[in-house]
């Protein structure tokens, strides 16, 4: 699988270490220097297995002469005592970063699966499934590139690379027409990016689309007025974008696709994450 990964893989990865080592690991301290061994980490459960770099990373920055094999490859689904990695190496760096390896591993993995769930429910439609900026703090970018191995989509990274008008905006501004206009300069001085802005009414989109804006979040609609919204936006001169979001859950998520939005935004995706199940285990010589 060919998904970049962020430009801060390493210094996210340096951060992970430095929290958890801080000034040294005491108890691998323990051990002699010279002891080596090797460890596997096996799945507990059916995943999509996301973070090969992290992990790949975590061990490269303690010690690169740790040697790692994989077994499974990066998005593959896998199964429940399947075999993921082997690694051999120094004792002391094997312990030293094994929790920060698998909590990449198994976070990132389920974020990976659950993005892989909910995009499967739109296989065969023009929709995408996106992610929001519902991340845990700190590892935005490496969920989002989980997102993208699961088969989803990424919404806009930060505030910093995208435009979306929400209602303070539009309250602060004065009307949607007048966020819009304003939004229109900015997104020009930074290579055209599109305007989004969110409604919550029908009246709410019929201004979006007077005021020019490229792409509408229609904000908890109910399914009988996310059809009123995508009739009302395709009798346009010129139609928006639409992106569903709120109460969107895997039983609802095709029938809303089906409708005929072009995006659906889930922030569970990246928000209510269950760690998936790892174990790591040792072999030490000697």
């Amino acid at each position: 699988m060919s998904i970049p990964v962020p430009d801060d893989l390493i210094l996210t990865v340096e951060r992970a270490l430095g929290e958890d080592i801080g000034s040294g690991d005491l108890t691998a301290s323990l051990i002699e220097p010279e002891k080596r061994g090797r460890a596997t980490v096996i799945t507990r459960e059916t995943a999509i297995l996301c973070g090969q770099p992290y992990v790949e990373a975590c061990f490269a920055v303690l010690d690169s002469s740790v040697q790692m094999h994989w077994s499974a490859k990066e998005g593959e689904s896998v199964q429940p005592n399947q075999l993921l990695l082997s690694v051999e190496g120094s004792a002391r760096s094997l312990l030293t970063g094994e929790r920060t390896a698998l909590n990449f591993l198994q976070l990132l993995s389920a974020t990976a699966t659950v993005a892989h769930t909910f995009a499967a429910r739109l296989a065969g439609t023009s929709c995408r499934v996106l992610d929001t900026r519902k991340t845990i703090p700190g590892l935005r970018t490496a969920q989002k590139y989980a997102v993208r191995v699961g088969g989803g989509h990424n919404h806009r990274i930060g505030l910093f690379d995208g435009i979306l008008i929400k209602e303070n905006h539009i309250m602060a501004a004065g009307s949607i027409a007048l966020a819009v206009a304003s939004a229109k300069a900015v997104a020009n001085a930074h290579g055209g990016i599109p305007v989004e802005v969110e409604v919550e009414t029908l009246e709410e989109l019929e201004q979006a689309i007077r005021a020019g804006a490229d792409i509408v979040l229609l904000d908890e609609f109910t399914v009988p007025q996310l059809r009123q919204a995508v009739t009302l936006n395709r009798a346009a001169p010129r139609p928006l974008k639409i992106e569903a979001s709120g109460g969107i859950t895997l039983e609802n998520i095709r029938q809303i696709a089906e409708i005929g939005v072009d995006f659906i935004s889930v922030g569970s995706i990246t928000k209510h994450v269950r760690a998936v199940d790892l174990s790591m285990r040792f072999e030490w010589d000697a």
